[in-house]
C-alpha cells in the first residue's frame, strides 16, 4: 500500500494540483487585498464615501446584552445577530470577477503560446495491415 501511495503522489498531476492549490491560496489573498484595500475604497470615494463592507440589513433582534455599535457589521455578526450582508457579498462578487478575469487572461495566454496545429497520428501498424487486407479482398473478383 505504501508503494501505491508513493506512485500516486509522485505522478505529475498530483504534484501540479498541489502547486496550483498553494499558488491559488496565495493569489486569493492578493486579490482580496486588491479588492478590499484598493478597488472598493476607490469605488467608495467615487460614490461619495460609500463603504460596501458596512452595508447590511439586520434580520433578527439584537441581544439585550450587546454593548457594541448597532452599525458594526463584524461585531453584530460575532454576537450572532441574523444579518443580510449585501455589502460584503458585493465585495466578494468583485473578488470573484477579478479572479475569473485574471484566470481567463492566463488561459488565453497559454492557449496562444501552445497554439500549434494538431498532430494527426497515423494509424497503428496493425490497422494499416487490416486496411490493406480489406482493400485486397474488395479488389478480388467475386466468384
Amino acid at each position: 500500500m505504501l508503494q501505491e501511495f508513493k506512485a500516486f503522489v509522485s505522478r505529475g498531476n498530483v504534484l501540479d494540483l498541489a502547486v496550483a492549490v498553494i499558488i491559488g491560496g496565495a493569489f486569493g489573498k492578493i486579490v482580496t487585498s486588491l479588492t478590499d484595500d484598493i478597488i472598493m475604497p476607490i469605488i467608495g470615494k467615487l460614490s461619495g464615501g460609500l463603504d460596501f463592507s458596512s452595508h447590511f440589513v439586520v434580520l433578527g433582534t439584537i441581544p439585550a446584552n450587546y454593548a457594541g455599535s448597532p452599525t458594526d457589521y463584524a461585531a453584530l455578526k460575532k454576537a450572532g445577530v441574523a444579518l443580510l450582508g449585501w455589502g460584503e457579498f458585493a465585495t466578494q462578487a468583485v473578488n470573484f470577477v477579478i479572479i475569473a478575469f485574471i484566470i481567463f487572461l492566463m488561459v488565453r495566454a497559454v492557449n496562444k503560446l501552445t497554439k500549434n496545429e494538431p498532430v494527426v497520428a497515423g494509424d497503428a501498424a496493425d490497422v494499416v495491415l487490416l486496411k490493406e487486407i480489406r482493400d485486397e479482398l474488395r479488389a478480388r473478383p467475386k466468384t
